[in-house]
């Protein structure tokens, strides 16, 4: 590492990078895998979505804020680890951006923001899955989501006490950009009690 950068210029990049891909990626540019470790380091990855950037609440400490059911394997994983790491990946670009951080809950408050941005089919079904569990049948999820349409019958869906949101606190990111004969571009920033120091990677 070589240069000290203020707090949020690897932020500042990732939204460059994320705004340029959601002008060239056909689906979903803000997807990303979450790998995750349980006790035992047993690792799991999957694809969830980036639905935040700043961490006002942490100050001066951002993170990347994504959501998802509180029952399910990850958040059962985030218990007991609760370090994660995080990397998005825009083909058509030939870009991708590696994190690896703390993890902790987003507030109540930030959840409840959030969820009701969603569609109601997807608020709906946030009730009706049991996430990560034994599902018998196809048809059982169907009738489960009819019960959740009959208990809220109006556009008003409360968030269930079993769906939140997860806060990373990036550590470490790498920037890596495709190059011509495989020599990429690999830009890393680490943190250290003065900031972010930043530096290259061999390709």
């Amino acid at each position: 590492m070589t240069d000290t950068v203020a707090e949020a210029v690897p932020f500042d990049l990732l939204a460059t990078w994320l705004a340029e891909a959601e002008r060239t990626e056909p689906n979903d540019p803000n997807a990303m895998t979450l790998a995750t470790a349980d006790a035992e380091g047993r690792p799991s990855a999957r694809i969830v979505l980036l639905k935040g950037m700043d961490g006002a609440d942490h100050g001066a400490r951002r993170g990347v804020v994504f959501y998802t059911n509180l029952q399910s394997r990850k958040a059962w994983d985030l218990r007991a680890n609760p370090r994660a790491a995080l990397l998005l990946h825009w083909k058509t670009l030939r870009r991708q951006v590696r994190m690896e951080g703390a993890v902790s809950l987003v507030s109540d408050a930030e959840a409840d923001a959030y969820f009701v941005t969603r569609p109601r089919i997807s608020r709906l079904g946030a009730w009706a899955s049991d996430q990560s569990r034994p599902l018998d049948a196809r048809a059982t999820l169907s009738a489960r989501v009819a019960e959740a349409e009959a208990r809220f019958p109006d556009e008003t869906v409360p968030r269930p006490p079993h769906w939140g949101g997860y806060r990373l606190v990036p550590d470490g990111f790498e920037f890596w950009q495709d190059m011509p004969y495989r020599l990429h571009e690999r830009t890393v920033f680490a943190r250290d009690d003065a900031g972010w120091r930043t530096g290259k990677l061999y390709p």
